[in-house]
């Protein structure tokens, strides 16, 4: 992985998910690798990854078994924790949701369950002096994570688990039009693992996914088995421009919609989700296009419908698949020929006024009124 360029892209952790255990824990009480799938035992694996620049995680569940039946944390937060970072050498969790009992913590709310193992691991950090753990709350969604889930963790699910179907990848995209204001440095809406490569998705379904995931700043994990991914995965996983604006050092927030299209502004729609979308980045302003529908399309926008954008100058167009420089726009942009389930992400930057003489004089009718209520764009 690290020669094929994984870690320089920003790659950098490998992580573990549920079945690694064997079902029972030890005499002792502690969880047990499974010696078949881990014959060398997970010090070893987390020592080869950190020499290697990797970090490493770990997956546990907040009730008594995981979502596939093996040992999870409930009572036994601090001994599970303290094995998995100080004996283990992991440096996240992701916790799950499953076989969560009723008790007196839960009684008092659902969002207990997650505050037991925060809890935990800032003990540890605090009597060991490390960095906690990242935690990452995988909660499906219920009970608006995104309100609350920054309080104990860095990044948290937004909906049920991923598929590797468009109709999946829409309603997640649907799902978190109308919470996107939530992700920012230190706190990320999480989307679910990325599943570019799986399934029956097309290209163009596969760079929508990639695009919408990577500028909402959801986590980027690949779910897909690298050994076999062929050449047009990679080219979408490994996009460095996409990748720049996930990860970009000085805007943690990522992109809002501004319209909706195919529906109302504010329309929830598991088919056809938001389709222009606009944010902030440290070199420009970040535009995705998606088209919803099930046959190519043309994609037109007035530029000052993202508040980011100034009336009155023009910007330089970059498109950030193919990877060109388009010229320049002047109030509004045009994508033609959006292929079906397609996106264009572009980056706009101000390229100073706009041509002198630009008619109409106002960037947007409601804008051309004078003190007397006259529309100054009309003879």
């Amino acid at each position: 992985m690290e020669l094929a360029g994984y870690l320089a892209a920003g790659y950098n952790y490998v992580n573990v998910d549920d079945c690694y255990s064997e079902k029972e824990r030890s005499p002792e009480g502690d969880i047990v690798a499974s010696k078949e799938r881990f014959p060398s035992g997970m010090r070893n694996l987390t020592s080869q990854l950190h020499e290697m620049g990797f970090n490493a995680g770990i997956y546990s569940d907040s009730g008594w078994f995981t979502c596939q039946l093996f040992p999870g944390s409930f009572q036994n937060e601090d001994r599970d924790i303290r094995l998995f970072r100080e004996d283990w050498g992991f440096d996240y969790l992701k916790y799950d949701n499953c076989a969560v009992p009723f008790d007196e913590i839960i009684k008092e709310g659902m969002v207990g369950k997650y505050q037991r193992m925060a809890d935990a691991i800032a003990r540890l950090a605090n009597s060991t002096g490390k960095p906690p753990m990242f935690f990452s709350l995988c909660q499906w969604g219920r009970e608006q994570p995104w309100l609350w889930a920054k309080r104990f963790g860095q990044s948290w699910r937004t909906t049920d688990d991923i598929g590797p179907s468009w109709s999946s990848i829409a309603s997640i995209i649907n799902q978190n039009s109308f919470i996107s204001w939530a992700s920012d440095f230190f706190g990320h809406n999480d989307m679910d693992m990325l599943e570019i490569g799986n399934g029956d998705l097309t290209f163009d379904e596969s760079k929508t996914h990639f695009t919408a995931w990577a500028l909402n700043k959801s986590p980027l994990i690949i779910g897909t088995d690298l050994t076999k991914a062929s050449e047009e995965t990679l080219s979408i996983l490994m996009n460095h421009e996409i990748i720049a604006i996930n990860q970009d050092p000085v805007v943690g927030t990522g992109i809002t919609p501004f319209r909706w299209g195919f529906n109302p502004d504010w329309t929830t729609d598991a088919r056809h989700p938001a389709q222009y979308w606009s944010g902030e980045s440290q070199n420009g302003t970040i535009f995705m296009l998606i088209n919803v529908l099930n046959e190519p399309a043309d994609m037109s926008f007035n530029l000052t419908e993202s508040p980011w954008i100034r009336a009155g100058r023009q910007y330089s167009v970059r498109d950030l698949w193919s990877h060109t420089d388009n010229g320049t726009a002047v109030r509004s942009f045009t994508a033609h020929d959006v292929p079906a389930h397609g996106v264009v992400a572009l980056l706009l930057k101000d390229a100073g006024d706009e041509p002198e003489g630009t008619q109409p004089p106002c960037q947007r009718l409601e804008w051309c009124m004078d003190q007397n209520g006259t529309r100054i764009d009309q003879p």
